[in-house]
């Protein structure tokens, strides 16, 4: 059975710094798409950052050059690092991944397992 489990939330003020973490259970995360999505109180949920198996990855305008996402093959882990918080970052985070290697893009209708999600609150 294929689990996600979050952790790394907070708060922080605006310009500073978290790291997100991922834990996978029963698959593999180096054959395995995996992404970062969020959901901002009373919007919907976004993709935020994807990982293929090849190591590929790809971000959403609103983050690029500030997140970075990255995998632990030896910890089965998936991690985001953000950087350069600002509000508009305030938002449950979720951990996803596909049943495929390959990535479709940052809709979340395309991945197959979900985490329960990370709190993260950005102060002005």
């Amino acid at each position: 059975q294929v689990q996600l489990v979050e952790s790394g939330g907070g708060s922080e003020q605006a310009g500073g710094s978290l790291r997100l973490s991922c834990k996978l259970t029963g698959a593999t995360i180096k054959t395995k798409c995996m992404g970062w999505f969020r959901q901002a109180p009373g919007q919907e949920r976004e993709g935020v950052a994807l990982i293929n198996a090849a190591g590929t990855s790809t971000y959403s305008t609103s983050v690029k050059g500030r997140f970075i996402i990255s995998r632990g093959d030896a910890e089965n882990a998936l991690y985001l690092q953000m950087n350069s918080l600002n509000p508009d970052g305030t938002a449950i985070y979720y951990c996803a991944a596909r049943r495929v290697y390959s990535c479709a893009g940052l809709g979340d209708a395309d991945m197959d397992y979900w985490g329960e999600g990370t709190r993260v609150t950005v102060s002005a």
